[in-house]
């Protein structure tokens, strides 16, 4: 009788732990939208609002940069990490307008300005980016052979899943991305003190359920090799959230494209030197699209 009077608390702890989990799981899953931080104006920049058709019926914001000059003009879409919004990179936007691009700084479902959606994951990043290419290749000054995106932490790996999905993307830049979800989820249990065996496993588990996909099969370690345009791979070396080996392991998992690794001094947040940092970032653009295009652009940059 004690014996199976034990056994039944203990399946019950199980079963409310993993509820718990559960409810800590789903919560995590729709962050918190905040509009939180600067506008384009505050940079000097002007900027058009817009909203962009996305996936099931959402509405997603983004603002517009259309490029200085007139004409179709090559264009990035610039994609927030996880809890972020457009504010997030707008001091990238700005040395990329000013430098002859068109830019467009999306708003991803559960964040910002954009609709709600019951969960947010890798896969619905790369869909709402999907969403802004598309809407971006039919604007008149937009030149659609020359769309490239630029991503963060999650938005970095959604970049990368885009591109080894679409043709239509001249170069990715990927900032801070990490190498496989199986790992970060791992970070995360071992924060919340969750043994992952056998908790830990069944929780990331039923995570794919919710996301309807294997972390193997959208992991940007697997994915990069399906890559076909240039990517560069932006990380720095003291971040603590997505350790630089994350950015190591994507570099020995390239594919036949080229991909360049510059690991910088800084942070998950940001780079020490900025402007080294943006020197490296469009002489790498440039270098993709230069002897392509038709479009007439700046110089390189010296001494990249």
């Amino acid at each position: 009788m004690l014996v199976a009077s034990a056994s039944l608390w203990l399946s019950l702890g199980a079963v409310g732990a993993m509820l718990g989990l559960r409810h800590l799981l789903h919560q995590g899953l729709a962050p918190e939208s905040t509009v939180a931080g600067s506008n384009p104006a505050d940079h000097g920049l002007s900027a058009q609002a817009v909203q962009i058709p996305g996936a099931q019926g959402l509405n997603l914001f983004a603002w517009f940069l259309p490029a200085l000059d007139p004409g179709p003009r090559p264009a990035v879409v610039l994609l927030h990490g996880w809890g972020g919004n457009a504010s997030t990179l707008l001091l990238a936007a700005q040395e990329l307008h000013r430098s002859g691009y068109a830019v467009l700084l999306l708003e991803s479902r559960n964040h910002g300005r954009s609709d709600r959606d019951d969960h947010s994951s890798l896969p619905r990043f790369a869909e709402d980016l999907d969403s802004a290419l598309d809407w971006l290749s039919g604007q008149a000054c937009i030149d659609a052979g020359c769309l490239m995106a630029m991503g963060h932490s999650v938005g970095g790996a959604a970049v990368l899943l885009s591109a080894s999905r679409r043709h239509d993307l001249r170069a990715v830049i990927s900032v801070s991305a990490f190498a496989h979800p199986e790992q970060v989820m791992r970070r995360w249990l071992a924060l919340r003190h969750v043994p992952y065996l056998p908790l830990g496993w069944l929780v990331n588990r039923y995570v794919e359920r919710v996301i309807g996909a294997r972390f193997d099969d959208i992991a940007p370690s697997t994915i990069l090799t399906r890559v076909n345009c240039p990517v560069l791979l932006l990380h720095g070396r003291q971040d603590s959230m997505v350790p630089i080996d994350d950015a190591r392991k994507l570099w020995q998992y390239r594919g036949k494209a080229p991909v360049t690794l510059i690991e910088c001094d800084g942070t998950h947040e940001g780079f020490d030197d900025l402007e080294d940092v943006s020197r490296r970032i469009l002489a790498f653009l440039l270098a993709a699209i230069y002897t392509e295009s038709t479009q007439t652009l700046p110089p390189p940059p010296e001494n990249p």
